[in-house]
């Protein structure tokens, strides 16, 4: 696997090194791990958002609702 270089603060380094002996790792599966997460965090908060307009709006609500009842996977949203 390729890699490179990034500049962080001293700070943030320590953190980083401090989380990678925690849980026995190396610094770049850590800030690997971490990218990661805050990817995922991102993506959940634009669910959230996205879910939150919709039932703001009743008939996108509705229509939401009922392509969901017309689906085999359940999203439990209700």
């Amino acid at each position: 696997m390729a890699s490179t270089t990034i500049r962080v603060d001293a700070k943030t380094h320590a953190q980083l090194l401090e989380m990678s002996a925690a849980r026995g790792s190396t610094l770049m599966d850590t800030v690997r791990d971490a990218a990661e997460a805050l990817r995922r965090q991102q993506f959940a908060t634009r669910v959230v958002a996205e879910m939150t307009a919709l039932r703001e709006d009743p008939d996108a609500w509705a229509a939401y609702l009922a392509e969901a009842e017309g689906t085999d996977v359940r999203d439990g949203v209700t």
